[in-house]
């Protein structure tokens, strides 16, 4: 009766002929279920085993497939499966060998055999107990009855990848319990259980008594994370009595995981030294002993040594060899202290260059700084070379240095036409609202909507309306903001056929004609605000800027006569006279701001290793190595920073050299410590510039020539010919 009324209460209604009642036993989904459990459906068992040996990898997928849906009954399936999940593999070669056979056999045994799993009850006590073997885990959820038994409710196996094969056995084991709490979740979520392991680290790493150990705390923080989400308690099981999880696999016995992990240990401590060895013989000083040494084992400064000793120096017809580079400058060298000096420098050998630059570089000087101090102690061919290409791969030096000169200026095309190209930006907020300002390059026509959502809803609805009045243009241009960048902005863009543009990250510039304006009227409320409301300061900002002739605008005219072919009719345009200013075209603003800022043509090749500005962080280097991927334009660049593509423009990026590598043996080091005195750097005093005067700028006159207003066409459908 409670399952007639659980049914009426959901509203279903069944039909009395497909019912039966009072059964004992039904069959159902492959499984036979009764009053103690359920158990596999012994017709669909006698199918499977009286399957013959797979000849493909096709049957064997078959095979498997069959046996999974039977999985929770089989507590050792996992690690029977990896032979024959091993014929299943891409390009495996299939061959059924004795272990396959061995598990093909024992599963289809274990199926015969009398399998029986408990039906769950809340009422009862619940033991989760997993484990884990190289090859996999397995788990199983339990029911502990009043007379002290245990039956399993599921069975559940899976095997490791080949990277969790790499865990150790204490990671293995952990994720093991993971695995079935994440698994029997249903079951156990809300309700306390018993957790059950029979590797003992696990106590106190699971449970409330001790931390995690240092070795593995990442992977292990992770996982006693997830488990905070359960009430349970820990137990620890011996390996002996631990049949149920246990069935699944073997561990490896104690003593060889002991063995292995001291191994690692000991391998790890090792390669550590090594390396704690290596860095700190190259961060010694080197000294006057080290040099002496080291010069008789290099064979070009030993020949020179002897060529200087004896004053005799041989002809040097070959002018690309290593030894006329010491030939020209032969009447500079000496001997001091059996040291090969140069103008009172001594010559460094080869194998401990790469050393000395490094003491040269340790106060990261600049190129200049570094080649005076080197100039004053060390000497050898081609020195200024080196340090330049120390100091260019310097990632220390990159990160805080200077941005680069300027690239040359590029404007934008000059349009032909209103509203073929419209420049955008929002500004604000001013007194809680924002303004969606919109710029006509052509004749710089502004328009400017107050809102309260900058949302790319709201940014759309605001563009519907202005482009219903004045037309879709053939451009638009933005920043980065979320509301241009989102896939709703694009998608509108692309359905009305306009290109829509956007300035690179960090660089306004690109945007300059919204921009600028963005500027021009949070200046122009300011002014006004107190003397008018906002939004009649808006109104009478837009009526006179629109109507006030405008030196960038063709013809110098107003903003309006150049968009919509009129002036605006205002109560000063009797009294406004017309701009006599000679036309200034972006071309010659170029020219003057490439000469002003001493701006010079840069450009990059794809592949090209650079260094890109970086503004996602201010407390991480300001410049970061990058690889040039592509060219967009002119001046924009696509670059690869580490995983990912950043868009820069060129003033963003400055150019990086490969850095040096050169290895130094370790048997030239000298453990006696030599302190060196530098030699500071020569200080250049400068006498300060004597002002140049600057010729008085004439003043321009208005022309007191008489204008008359230009008879304009006015085309007339209706009429044929015009006089």
């Amino acid at each position: 009766m409670a399952l007639m009324k659980r049914i009426n209460d959901y509203g279903f209604r069944i039909r009395l002929e497909k019912c039966t009642f009072l059964m004992e036993r039904i069959t159902f989904l492959g499984f036979v279920i009764d009053s103690d459990g359920r158990r596999p459906d012994p017709e669909k068992i006698a199918a499977i085993d009286q399957m013959p040996p797979p000849t493909n990898d096709s049957k064997v997928r078959s095979f498997l497939g069959l046996i999974q849906f039977y999985g929770s009954f089989v507590s050792e399936l996992f690690k029977l499966r990896p032979p024959l999940d091993a014929l299943t593999k891409k390009d495996a070669k299939f061959q059924w060998t004795p272990q396959c056979q061995y598990s093909f056999d024992r599963v289809k045994k274990i199926l015969k055999s009398d399998l029986l799993l408990t039906h769950f009850d809340p009422n009862l006590p619940i033991i989760v107990a997993a484990d884990a073997s190289q090859y996999g885990i397995g788990a199983v959820i339990s029911h502990r009855f009043p007379d002290g038994s245990e039956k399993a409710i599921y069975h559940i196996s899976k095997a490791l990848t080949a990277p969790q094969r790499n865990y150790s056995q204490i990671e293995k084991e952990a994720f093991g319990l993971i695995t079935a709490v994440t698994k029997f979740h249903k079951f156990i979520y809300g309700r306390h259980f018993t957790l059950k392991t029979d590797h003992k680290p696990l106590l106190s790493i699971f449970g409330d008594k001790k931390g995690i150990p240092l070795y593995s705390a990442n992977r292990l923080q992770r996982w006693a994370i997830i488990l905070l989400n359960y009430d349970f308690s820990i137990e620890y099981v011996n390996t002996h009595d631990f049949g149920q999880a246990d069935a699944l696999s073997r561990l490896i016995s104690e003593q060889i995981q002991q063995k292995e992990c001291e191994d690692r240990v000991i391998a790890q401590v090792e390669s550590e030294v090594l390396t704690n060895l290596v860095t700190t013989c190259d961060q010694l000083p080197v000294t006057v002993k080290m040099i002496r040494a080291s010069s008789k084992k290099d064979p070009l400064l030993n020949q020179v040594y002897q060529y200087t000793i004896s004053g005799s120096w041989p002809k040097i017809s070959d002018k690309t060899s290593q030894l006329s580079l010491f030939h020209n400058p032969r009447d500079q060298l000496s001997i001091v202290s059996d040291c090969l000096m140069f103008n009172g420098r001594i010559v460094i050998p080869h194998a401990l260059r790469s050393r000395v630059l490094k003491m040269l570089h340790r106060a990261h000087p600049g190129i200049v700084r570094m080649k005076q101090l080197a100039r004053s102690l060390v000497y050898w061919p081609a020195i200024d070379k080196d340090i330049e290409k120390v100091v260019r791969s310097c990632d220390l030096c990159a990160s805080v240095a200077k941005n680069p000169i300027k690239n040359t200026l590029c404007s934008w095309p000059i349009p032909t036409a209103p509203w073929q190209r419209v420049h955008c930006d929002y500004a604000g907020p001013v007194d809680g609202r924002y303004y969606l300002v919109i710029v006509d390059a052509f004749s710089k026509w502004p328009e400017v909507i107050p809102t309260t959502s900058i949302t790319s809803t709201a940014t759309i609805n605001i563009l519907r309306r202005i482009f219903a009045q004045f037309g879709e243009p053939k451009t638009l241009v933005s920043d980065n903001g979320t509301q241009f960048t989102s896939s709703q902005f694009q998608s509108f863009c692309k359905d009305r056929g306009i290109s829509h543009l956007r300035s690179p990250p960090f660089h306004p510039q690109s945007n300059g004609q919204a921009e600028r304006f963005v500027d021009t009227i949070k200046r122009g409320l300011g002014k006004l605000k107190g003397e008018e409301t906002t939004d009649t300061a808006l109104y009478v900002f837009l009526q006179n800027y629109r109507s006030t002739p405008c030196s960038s605008s063709p013809d110098g005219s107003t903003p309006a006569q150049n968009f919509i072919g009129r002036n605006i009719r205002t109560f000063l345009n009797q009294l406004l006279p017309k701009d006599q200013l000679p036309n200034s075209h972006d071309t010659e603003m170029e020219k003057q701001f490439n000469k002003q800022h001493g701006a010079r043509s840069r450009s990059y090749q794809v592949g090209e290793k650079v260094y890109v500005k970086n503004y996602r962080n201010i407390n991480t280097a300001t410049w970061i190595s990058g690889t040039i991927q592509k060219r967009i334009g002119r001046t924009l660049y696509r670059v690869l920073v580490k995983d990912a593509v950043w868009i820069r423009h060129a003033n963003q990026l400055r150019r990086r050299d490969n850095p040096i590598h050169k290895d130094v043996p370790l048997d030239l080091m000298d453990p006696i410590d030599v302190t060196t005195t530098p030699v500071p750097a020569p200080t250049s005093f400068t006498a300060p510039p004597t002002p140049v005067p600057t010729p008085p700028v004439p003043m321009p006159r208005k022309s007191t020539r008489i204008t008359t207003q230009p008879q304009r066409l006015v085309v007339k459908p209706e009429q044929k010919s015009y006089n």
